[in-house]
C-alpha cells in the first residue's frame, strides 16, 4: 500500500493524524476539518477504515492522561443508542452509492450544528435537555455518525455544550465515549464493512509520531484556553466542520 500512495496523500495522512492527536485531548472537533479531504484521498467510505485505528490510539493517550476526569453517568447515558447508530449506518449503507456518504454525514451534521446554535440563542428555554430521550437521540447520532464517517465530533460537541459542561469534563466525557465507541465499532469495520486490513494498520503505525504530537499540543493549547475561550473555540470549530464537509 505504501508504493502506491502519492505525496498529496501522505501530506493529508500525516495532518490528519496530527489533528486527531490535537482533537482527542482536548481541541474536539479539528479533526473534522481534514475529513472531507481524507476522503477524497482515499475514498469515502474506505477512508474511515484508514483513520479509525488512528482514533483508537490517540483515544489510548487521551483517557491515560484524563482518566480522572469523566461524568459516567453520561457516558453510560449515551452509550446504549451509540451502538443502536452503528447497525442503524451498517443498514443505510446497503442503501445508498458510496458517494453519498459525504453528503449524509454532511445533513447529519447540519442538523446537529442547527440543534447547537437554538441551544446558544435560547440557552435559558432550552427544557429538551432535562428530558430523558436528550442523551438517547445524540447517542444515536453520534454512533450513526461516528460509523459511517468517524464524524461524531460536532454531535458530541453540540451535546456537551448544551448541557453547558466545563472545560475538563467536557474533555473527560468526550475522551471515555469515543475510547468505547471506537473500540466497538473496529469489529465492524473489520468484518462488515472489510475496510480495515494489515496494510491500511501498518500505515496507522507510521503515523503514531505524528498522534503523539498532536496530543501535546492538543494538552498545551487546552492549559491556555480560559473556559470560555475554549466553549467559543469548540462553537467555531464545529460550525466550520459542517461547512467542509459541503464543499
Amino acid at each position: 500500500m505504501y508504493e502506491s500512495l502519492t505525496i498529496a496523500q501522505w501530506v493529508i495522512l500525516a495532518i490528519t493524524a496530527l489533528c486527531i492527536g490535537m482533537s482527542k485531548t482536548g481541541i474536539q472537533g479539528v479533526m473534522l476539518i481534514i475529513v472531507p479531504y481524507m476522503a477524497m484521498a482515499f475514498g469515502a467510505k474506505e477512508s474511515t477504515g484508514v483513520i479509525l485505528p488512528m482514533l483508537c490510539m490517540a483515544d489510548v493517550v487521551a483517557v491515560t492522561y484524563y482518566k480522572r476526569i469523566a461524568d459516567w453517568k453520561e457516558v453510560i447515558k449515551l452509550l446504549p443508542t451509540a451502538v443502536l447508530g452503528f447497525f442503524v449506518a451498517i443498514g443505510v449503507d446497503k442503501l445508498i452509492p458510496t458517494g453519498g456518504f459525504r453528503q449524509l454525514m454532511a445533513w447529519t451534521l447540519a442538523l446537529a450544528l442547527v440543534v447547537m446554535l437554538w441551544s446558544e440563542i435560547y440557552g435559558k428555554e432550552n427544557k429538551w435537555m432535562k428530558k430523558w430521550w436528550y442523551a438517547s437521540i445524540f447517542g444515536l447520532l453520534g454512533g450513526f455518525t461516528t460509523m459511517i464517517g468517524n464524524a461524531a465530533g460536532p454531535v458530541m460537541s453540540v451535546y456537551l455544550l448544551s448541557r453547558r459542561t466545563g472545560k475538563m469534563e467536557y474533555i473527560g466525557i468526550n475522551a471515555w465515549f469515543f475510547l468505547v465507541v471506537n473500540l466497538l465499532k473496529i469489529p465492524l469495520q473489520i468484518f462488515v464493512w472489510d475496510n480495515i486490513t494489515w496494510d491500511t494498520f501498518e500505515l496507522d503505525l507510521c503515523m503514531l509520531p505524528a498522534i503523539g504530537l498532536g496530543a501535546w499540543l492538543g494538552i498545551r493549547i487546552v492549559r491556555i484556553l480560559p473556559e470560555k475561550a475554549f466553549h467559543h473555540f469548540i462553537q467555531i470549530v464545529t460550525i466550520l466542520s459542517v461547512a467542509m464537509m459541503f464543499v
